[in-house]
């Protein structure tokens, strides 16, 4: 039995064609190592890059690399090679099966990539959505505390898995449940510190809390299209400093559009050669192309070609740290458009809670995307983009309404070539205790939005230089040979070059000249292109129109073909499920075993076992306010809030849909108000003790609310209330621009919420000089649209008694001078009563005056 097992360990590895790539991250003692780990249980190594610095893909299965930072990964990627961590080797070898490579992507996109989940004490629906979440960015779920655990996921210290980690000293992080939704929302991997338990500081710590800066040194020369000076390390004079081999056995070609002198340029050369280079002339032999702008013929050449192109700060980033990097992997090494994005070159942006390099990458970055950017911002400014939302600039810009958003808008509409909608919730939250500075800088260019912008499928442009009007039979021999540049030579040599009469042939031709021999089976196109037409005409503008149709064409051409082949043809074929649809249905769940090993793994394994957890629809959605059976005790709520969902109680936190609402009388907290103008049933939190207790649903009916007392006290009937609401739908205060203070009691936030729960607009006035233009502009536009009526108009500020409140007054009254209203100067209880009458009630006591004495002082 010991050999059989034996002889399977050695063939662990049989299927496996590798090659590892080295790196700062993976040293050459660590990669030796993987080698022998590798070769001992079957896997066959291949030889790393030779002269030409390229990884040939035709027999390799699996690329070993600690980061996705080498030239050949996306042609691994698009030849479907899988491209994983050092860990997946020793994982694959602990659980006496090869691992999922998916876990252990370095696709910077995968960012739980490396991280095994466990859960504790959750809800099961939050669960299953963590989980799902997690599986879905490259990560692993595990049922049981193990070493491989590296986040535990709970709302108290006192679950038996947070102790178990105590006890045993296990390098494992405890977070609350808030940390995965956060980076979930933002699609970014967050520093977990803020939501570490046992004392997490988004619970312990105020919003207005002075957050910890962070400097970004990763961000050093990748700040900026322009370097401001030459890498320091070199001195070409000197023979005995440290050897630079990143450009070993590469072609680089300076493109004139660089606007440099003869003297930096020759400069340049130097560093290109020390660093085992040569430079060329003509782009047609070049690996790298070095460039300023994409509107060039040398740019689209290199491009469609599939060259490395980046700009100077990603030529001296190379030869700066010896080491290899995309320049698509940073934002400001790509070449720029001079024309910038269009539609951007309307934005004004300001920037705030950004410092060093993080803030001049942004700046540089709004320039380079075609908009205005400012130092100060001004009630002109059209964008502020921020980390977090406390600072004046902040404050300012919900007083003049001014778009405030994060980076990922600014990063992602640059990245995607187009400018992204404001209403995507990602670009506009802010998680607490979270400085977003420590995410930027971690988008990429998206190469296919930038290929279909400016080097659109079709016929290789040549150089302007004499040197690149063809390509002589030296350089086709390096193509064939696989040592000249990517891509089919067919495609890289110009029509011209053909002799005359002869009829140019497809690839996929049967009547192709020479003789006819069978095609190697691991040949891989890397451009994705294999039947470009040859032209038949002279007319270049003609042959680009049409290469750009068809591509536009293309997406729905494989879609048609692809449906043509299932059961049922294009018409009766039905919707395939997507493999976004298999993972967020919740039926792919993966388990890490006591032993380390992993239950499920692939896909294809479990797709066909039938859901046994699934729950159904809730019959209610519960919004609870002022509810004491929970208090102090985020275990038992957490039980009892799961015990309910089996139940069909779905206990939410947002009143917008919520369709009941329980509490012990009329209070006027924030849930119940805003829920209120949805019109929900109103029950006693009685209804929730008794399901719990009796562990079956009751009627809502028997628990309707019923606080004599509480109407009495406020002068309304609830039920009329509630009928009102109903009618209203939402839009009690439709169309009406209500301003408060920044100070008023309560809080600024939550009497927006009430405002806009009941269709209102609620503007923060703080009296700033330069505001009140952009506040009229709201009036007067409000105005336009509200209906001639004798009954005179008003126009609310909802303040406090404060003296900083006070002399708001008198300003607040000189803004409404000039229009159709007059102005009125409330407390807050006037908006609190006519929100739970669901009617606008006034009564005098709700008017400010100066010399009035407040209840609350």
């Amino acid at each position: 039995m010991d050999e059989e097992a034996a002889a399977a360990q050695s063939l662990l590895f049989s299927q496996v064609h590798f090659v590892i790539v080295q790196s700062q991250s993976l040293k050459v003692s660590e990669a030796a190592t993987l080698t022998k780990l590798l070769v001992d249980n079957g896997a066959q190594a291949h030889s790393l890059p030779g002269p030409n610095g390229r990884i040939s893909l035709g027999e390799i299965t699996h690329i070993i690399s600690a980061t996705s930072d080498f030239i050949e990964y996306d042609d691994a990627t698009d030849a479907l090679k899988s491209v994983v961590k050092p860990d997946w080797v020793t994982a694959s070898v602990a659980k006496g099966r090869l691992a999922n490579p998916r876990s252990y992507s370095p696709d910077p996109r995968l960012f739980f990539s490396g991280l095994v989940l466990c859960c504790a004490d959750i809800p099961e629906g939050d669960k299953d959505a963590i989980m799902g979440g997690v599986l879905a960015t490259g990560g692993l779920y595990s049922s049981s505390v193990t070493k491989l655990v590296t986040h535990i996921v709970a709302m108290t210290m006192d679950h038996e898995k947070c102790q178990t980690v105590l006890k045993k000293d296990l390098k494992c992080k405890i977070v609350l449940p808030h940390w995965f939704d956060d980076c979930l929302r933002i699609g970014k991997r967050l520093d977990e510190d803020p939501y570490t338990l046992p004392n997490p500081d988004i619970v312990h710590m105020k919003p207005g809390d002075p957050f910890l800066e962070t400097k970004r040194i990763d961000l050093q020369g990748a700040s900026s299209v322009q370097p401001r000076e030459l890498p320091k390390f070199l001195d070409c004079q000197r023979p005995n400093t440290r050897r630079v081999d990143v450009l070993d056995g590469k072609k680089v070609m300076l493109c004139n559009d660089l606007d440099i002198g003869s003297h930096l340029r020759g400069t340049i050369e130097e560093l290109v050669n020390y660093s085992g280079g040569t430079v060329t002339n003509t782009v047609h032999r070049a690996d790298m192309l070095i460039c300023q702008y994409r509107e060039s013929a040398e740019y689209r050449t290199a491009s469609r070609a599939r060259k490395e192109v980046g700009n100077l700060a990603w030529l001296y980033y190379l030869i700066t740290y010896n080491s290899w990097i995309s320049p698509m992997k940073r934002l400001l090494y790509y070449p720029v458009s001079k024309r910038g994005l269009p539609g951007f070159d309307r934005f004004r942006i300001s920037l705030s809670n950004y410092n060093g390099e993080a803030r001049v990458y942004l700046e540089n970055l709004a320039i380079a995307a075609g908009g205005a950017f400012t130092k100060t911002m001004k009630e002109d400014n059209t964008h502020l983009i921020t980390a977090h939302q406390h600072s004046d600039k902040c404050a300012a810009a919900r007083e003049w309404n001014i778009n405030m958003v994060n980076h990922l808008w600014l990063e992602e509409s640059y990245a995607k070539w187009q400018i992204q909608t404001l209403s995507n919730p990602r670009y506009t939250y802010f998680p607490p205790r979270t400085n977003l500075s420590d995410v930027v800088g971690q988008t990429q260019i998206d190469r296919h939005a930038v290929e279909n912008h400016f080097f659109a499928p079709g016929t290789v442009e040549e150089s302007e230089g004499s040197e690149g009007r063809r390509l002589n039979a030296k350089a086709l021999e390096q193509h064939d040979q696989g040592t000249g540049p990517r891509g089919s030579s067919q495609d890289l040599v110009p029509d011209r070059t053909r002799p005359s009469g002869s009829t140019p042939t497809a690839p996929g031709s049967k009547h192709m000249n020479g003789p006819v021999r069978t095609p190697a089976a691991n040949r891989i196109v890397v451009h994705g292109r294999e039947n470009i037409t040859p032209s038949t005409t002279s007319s270049r503008g003609a042959k680009d129109r049409a290469a750009a149709k068809l591509h536009d064409q293309a997406a729905d051409i494989a879609l048609y073909e692809k449906e043509k082949k299932r059961t049922g043809g294009v018409i009766f074929g039905g919707r395939r499920r997507t493999s976004e649809d298999a993972v967020s249905n919740g039926s792919r769940k993966r388990s890490v075993s006591k032993d380390g090993g992993t239950a499920q793994e692939e896909y294809g394994r479990d797709r066909k076992r039938p859901k046994t957890n699934k729950l159904p629809p809730p019959a209610m959605r519960l919004l609870l306010t002022g509810y004491k059976g929970w208090e102090k005790n985020g275990k038992k709520e957490a039980e009892d809030k799961s015990r309910l969902r089996d139940l069909g109680v779905l206990v939410t936190q947002d009143p917008t849909t919520c369709t009941h609402l329980a509490s012990p009388s009329i209070v006027r907290t924030k849930k119940f108000v805003c829920a209120l103008a949805r019109a929900p049933m109103i029950l006693s939190t009685e209804f929730i003790d008794d399901c719990l207790a009796k562990d079956e649903w009751r009627d809502p009916e028997d628990y309707v609310l019923h606080d004599s007392a509480g109407e009495q006290r406020m002068g309304f009937k609830l039920s009329e209330a509630v009928s009102r609401a109903k009618t209203h739908r939402g839009h009690l205060l439709r169309g009406m621009p209500i301003y408060c203070t920044e100070t008023v009691k309560g809080g600024f936030d939550v009497y927006k919420s009430i405002i806009e729960a009941n269709g209102g607009k609620c503007l923060l006035y703080k009296g700033r000089a330069g505001s009140n233009a952009a506040s009229r502009a709201g009036v007067e536009e409000e105005d336009t649209d509200a209906m001639d009526t004798d009954e005179p108009e008003y126009l609310y500020l909802i303040s406090g008694h404060m003296p900083v409140e006070k002399a708001l007054w008198p300003k607040f009254r000189q803004l409404v001078q000039g229009t159709k209203k007059l102005p009125r100067i409330v407390c807050t209880d006037w908006l609190l009563n006519s929100a739970l009458r669901q009617e606008l009630h006034w009564d005098e006591v709700y008017e400010l005056k100066e010399g009035a004495i407040s209840n609350d002082q």
